[in-house]
């Protein structure tokens, strides 16, 4: 429950914040003597909407490396360092993309991929990934999260973020002007009545909207399985190693790279969830080794 409150937090803290910076310097004015500027108020929210959610793209690969203590490796000094590093390679050729950086942190079963470009990309494992998991299913993973890295989600999902906030913004400031104007019709819409409920709907709002990005979260969970099965050439290898997360308790990751990791801790409150069950995920792979053109999805 603390991590779905944390996560829903720094969401709103990021639109809060922008918008009372707006606020301060004068810039967040939606209404003039002609009333409200629904142009002025569009531009407005989707500044502040992607502003944040661009920032956040651009700052993860280094934070991320920051927040999980991760070890890039840069010249591998034992074998399975070396392994991992061509495996990386192999798959990142088959993916035709640049190979990410490889990097190895300390925590429970759980691997991520991060970063603003495909080219430019950082693929993370656990050291309780590597010590749960054989070769054939570190490699299925590796491959999920190539998938990932290839399938563009990292941009996908940050501008998904951003027009979901864009709509937060100026639907809760469209309210806040409607409500004030009920409570003030001499006023602007912009008195006290306007930044009550303008802050309120935006919590509101943002709440909706990290269920609608937790759900397309998943879509493209199912995406990079089925991609991974492609790049492996079969879908045993990461059946196996979902399996194998389905029976420990994955690793739990920085709020900002939990979309991207392999798993993630289900809960009751599952319209929250960044990843579906496994189960699903297994049941999913099963299907597509029924159809008889299995492979990797074309990158976006």
């Amino acid at each position: 429950m603390n991590r779905i409150v944390l996560f829903l937090a720094t969401n709103i803290a990021v639109l809060v914040v922008i918008s009372i910076l707006f606020s301060v310097f004068g810039l967040g004015r939606i209404a003039d003597a002609n009333g409200l500027d629904l142009q002025a108020l569009l531009v407005m929210s989707a500044v502040i909407g992607f502003t944040g959610a661009i920032i956040s793209l651009l700052i993860s690969k280094p934070m991320a490396k920051w927040q999980t203590g991760a070890h890039v490796i840069t010249s591998p000094t034992t074998a399975e360092e070396r392994w991992l590093m061509q495996a990386v390679e192999k798959l990142s050729a088959h993916a035709g993309i640049k190979t990410p950086e490889v990097a190895i942190y300390d925590g429970e079963p759980n691997a991520f991929a991060t970063g603003a470009f495909k080219n430019s990309a950082l693929v993370a494992v656990s050291t309780g990934l590597l010590q749960s998991m054989n070769h054939e299913e570190v490699e299925a993973v590796l491959a999920h999260e190539v998938a990932h890295v290839a399938n563009g989600d990292m941009v996908t999902m940050t501008l998904i973020q951003g027009v979901l906030n864009t709509f937060v913004v100026f639907l809760s400031r469209l309210v806040g002007y409607i409500v004030d104007k009920q409570l003030n019709k001499d006023g602007n819409g912009q008195g006290i009545g306007y930044f009550v409920t303008s802050l309120v709907c935006q919590i509101l709002f943002g709440i909706l909207a990290s269920i609608i990005v937790a759900w397309f979260s998943r879509q493209r969970e199912f995406r990079a399985d089925a991609g991974a099965a492609g790049y492996m050439g079969e879908s045993n290898s990461m059946i196996s190693a979902l399996a194998t997360l389905g029976r420990v308790d994955p690793g739990e990751l920085p709020k900002t790279i939990q979309a991207s990791g392999i798993s993630d801790r289900p809960g009751f409150m599952t319209l929250f969830s960044t990843h579906p069950p496994i189960e699903a995920r297994i049941a999913a792979l099963r299907n597509l080794q029924a159809k008889p053109s299995a492979g990797a999805p074309d990158a976006v």
